[in-house]
């Protein structure tokens, strides 16, 4: 049993949240209160607050680990027995977990570890401690990824096995951090997004930096597929300092992906910057959302059916290009126009207008959110 199965019971037995947390020595000095310039900290020691409880896990040069038990105070006798408990099942399960492991997956292991605590604890620190900076390069500008597998068959496979697989694919130079729930975050160099086989400096130019990207997560989208876990969600943004800036940009990965996946049921690649209407859809509470929509819709049926919502899709994301829609949709150019004069005709919005078209927009996104839940 983990250590983190254990806390799930003592969250049943005891009867209130029991986390595993990462604590700056800022965090411990405002826990702790006045008292905190006389206290020494030690493996092992319960701080209590005045309604709280931590158990000191481990020390480090800039933070512990700790097990929080919010909302509860605890007797003398629980506090002997958890940490007789937790303690020594802590050290048995990392000799375990890290046995078998190279020096670089023992190293992005603690490294994931640290991260995960951090998203649990919705910690505003993001610096990554210095003992757990794998490389130079985390100091210096990269791409990240996040991949989040779907395939039952992501357990079967290893670190060593996707690792290669990447260095291959995108760079000698890329770091693999492991994170719970079948999600791997990626870091990739730069230089990835530099096209140095192209002799055409035009087209390089041309190229943006969101082109790139997205080019280089439809690739690596693909490689995946055939060669490791099969079908899988990626999420990709701009360069970063990984030292300075991972918890965040890990919680912007996951945002993208989660959001993509609702409002975009099917698509497997999730784009930051072509989600920012979508972001701000989910961030307006759903009672709203799901009112408007249906004030929308008693408006025409017309929005539901399947032809039109194809269209639509197609239309919006040819940027409302008439021709280029008709051509893509294979029919004729006036087929097209009939469609959007019948749109116009049934609920008075005409797409072709930018108002309306950024209305129809809103539409169909609350539509396809809904219809998914």
């Amino acid at each position: 049993m983990s250590v983190i199965d254990m806390t799930k019971q003592l969250e049943q037995i005891l009867n209130c949240s029991v986390i595993r947390s990462n604590r700056s020595l800022e965090d411990i000095a405002i826990f702790i209160g006045p008292s905190y310039e006389n206290a020494t900290i030690e493996k092992g020691q319960y701080i209590e607050g005045k309604h709280d409880c931590w158990l000191v896990m481990d020390l480090f040069a800039d933070y512990c680990e700790v097990i929080e038990f919010q909302q509860k105070k605890l007797s003398a006798t629980e506090m002997q027995l958890i940490a007789i408990l937790l303690l020594n099942k802590t050290s048995v399960t990392l000799d375990n977990q890290y046995a078998g492991m190279t020096k670089i997956e023992k190293q992005a292991t603690k490294l994931g570890e640290w991260l995960q605590g951090q998203m649990d604890t919705h910690a505003t620190r993001s610096n990554i401690p210095e003992h757990l900076i794998m490389a130079s390069s985390l100091y210096h500008e990269m791409v990240p990824i996040l991949l989040i597998a779907d395939s039952s068959m992501q357990s079967q496979s290893s670190y060593a096995e996707l690792d290669k697989l990447l260095r291959s694919f995108l760079s000698e130079d890329v770091l693999l951090i492991p994170l719970p729930h079948d999600e791997w975050l990626i870091w990739g160099p730069t230089s990835l997004l530099k096209d140095d086989d192209s002799s055409d400096s035009d087209h390089m130019n041309e190229e943006t930096i969101e082109d790139s990207l997205a080019n280089i997560a439809h690739g690596l989208h693909d490689m995946l597929a055939s060669e490791w876990i099969g079908e899988s969600q990626l999420a990709i943004t701009y360069p970063i300092v990984p030292a300075k800036s991972m918890v965040e940009t890990v919680g912007q990965l996951r945002e993208s992906i989660h959001i993509g996946r609702k409002f975009h049921v099917g698509n497997n690649i999730h784009l930051p910057w072509l989600l920012q209407l979508e972001v701000l859809l989910h961030a307006i509470p759903e009672v709203h959302r799901q009112k408007y929509l249906e004030q929308s819709l008693k408006r025409a049926e017309l929005f539901v059916e399947s032809e039109m919502l194809a269209t639509l899709e197609t239309f919006f994301n040819l940027d409302c290009n008439v021709s280029e829609t008709a051509k893509k949709l294979y029919i004729h150019r006036n087929t097209l126009l009939y469609r959007l004069d019948k749109l116009k005709h049934e609920t008075g919005l005409d797409v072709r207008l930018f108002r309306d078209a950024v209305l129809v927009k809103i539409i169909l996104l609350l539509y396809k959110v809904t219809k998914t839940h």
